[in-house]
């Protein structure tokens, strides 16, 4: 049995139905159920006895050692995490809670249980961490891709918080032997990502007329990785990684971060055409003719890094992973599996997200 954490949010939901075509083994998925995390993406697994659910938080020492001994995984795969920049600048202290406590706390459950285990048992153990590239820093427009020796540099809460969990899977691999894994991921894009990031929030304020919120002058540039490709990368680590070791995976696509919301807006244009579908300017209430018209420059982020880009050789020379998807397949996917599945979207814009998005957004107009 496999372990997942954080298995309900974007990218580890995307994991465990893929985990789940593609193996037979059984997955046991904790997940505390926060805005970010949605039962809803996986409901093609209800009732499947290869998918077991707990709702519970990653902090709780006492649960995480019961589910270790009842359930005995042969392995971790630790996705949980808060992983939004901007939230992490307004309120860092969920941060530090869920991605340095409740790692620590992971970590101790997972070393206890390793401890246990017979010498075969012990040896195939794994505990994989999902970190990101923004652990890195930032790099000027000439500098050479992160690899897995770039020195850590992270800028914003969030990404010191990851960069304090990637420490402490590295210190338990040193110190105590946990058979440990790292994977630091650059931007995903893909089904079931909360409208809180660039992609899915530029393709749900478009359908609906609202502004396109950019941050200043949108050149921030970004490494774009389809998430299935990422949930593949990560499943041959997990089975052909060598403890102790970091992999980089990207997927080889650095775009400014205009450029992606003018492709967003010509897909929508060619898919979901603004005047078809009686789209108006939700500030004007005119008639809409293209999407990029509701494109809104907007005043920056504190920090916001310039650059990132992911140099993913090693775990394509090592384990033979490379991305399937180009930006321009994996995006066009990407928007039509939005405009295919309006009755999820409309379901995660509760109240508390259009507080969230007046919140960040209406102040920097």
């Amino acid at each position: 049995m496999l372990l997942v954490t954080g298995g309900a949010g974007f990218i580890g939901s995307n994991f465990v139905l893929q985990w789940c075509a593609h193996t037979d083994e059984p997955v046991l998925n904790l997940d505390a159920l926060t805005y970010a995390g949605n039962l809803a993406n996986l409901q093609s697994l209800a009732g499947s006895p290869q998918h077991m659910f707990v709702q519970g938080d990653i902090r709780d020492s006492a649960l995480l050692n019961r589910l270790f001994a009842e359930h005995k995984p042969r392995a971790v795969v630790h996705f949980a995490a808060e992983s939004h920049v901007d939230r992490s600048i307004l309120g860092p202290e969920a941060f530090v809670e869920t991605n340095v406590v409740g790692t620590f706390r992971l970590l101790e459950a997972a070393r206890t249980y390793w401890s246990g285990l017979d010498e075969a048992a012990k040896a195939a153990f794994r505990f994989l961490h999902v970190s990101t590239d923004e652990v890195y820093g930032t790099l000027g427009p000439n500098d050479p891709a992160f690899s897995e020796t770039t020195p850590y540099a992270p800028n914003s809460p969030y990404s010191a918080s990851k960069a304090g969990s990637d420490h402490l899977v590295r210190a338990y691999q040193h110190t105590y032997g946990l058979p440990t894994l790292t994977t630091n991921c650059s931007n995903n894009y893909g089904p079931y990502h909360f409208p809180e990031k660039l992609i899915p929030l530029m393709i749900v304020n478009a359908l609906a007329g609202k502004p396109l919120p950019v941050y200043g002058d949108g050149q921030q540039i970004r490494d774009w990785l389809y998430v299935e490709d990422h949930c593949a990368a990560i499943r041959r680590v997990l089975e052909a990684g060598q403890p102790g070791e970091t992999y980089n995976v990207g997927g080889w696509n650095e775009k400014a971060n205009i450029d992606i919301v003018q492709t967003v807006c010509a897909l929508l244009d060619e898919l979901a055409a603004a005047p078809d579908r009686g789209v108006r300017d939700a500030r004007s209430g005119a008639p809409l003719g293209r999407y990029a018209e509701l494109i809104t420059h907007v005043t920056d982020r504190p920090g916001h890094d310039r650059r990132y880009a992911i140099d993913a050789r090693k775990l394509e020379r090592e384990l033979g992973w490379r991305p399937a998807e180009t930006f321009e397949t994996g995006i066009r996917k990407t928007v039509q599996w939005y405009l295919a599945n309006q009755e999820w979207v409309a379901a995660v814009q509760d109240g508390s997200y259009r507080d969230w998005v007046q919140t960040q957004y209406g102040a920097r107009a």
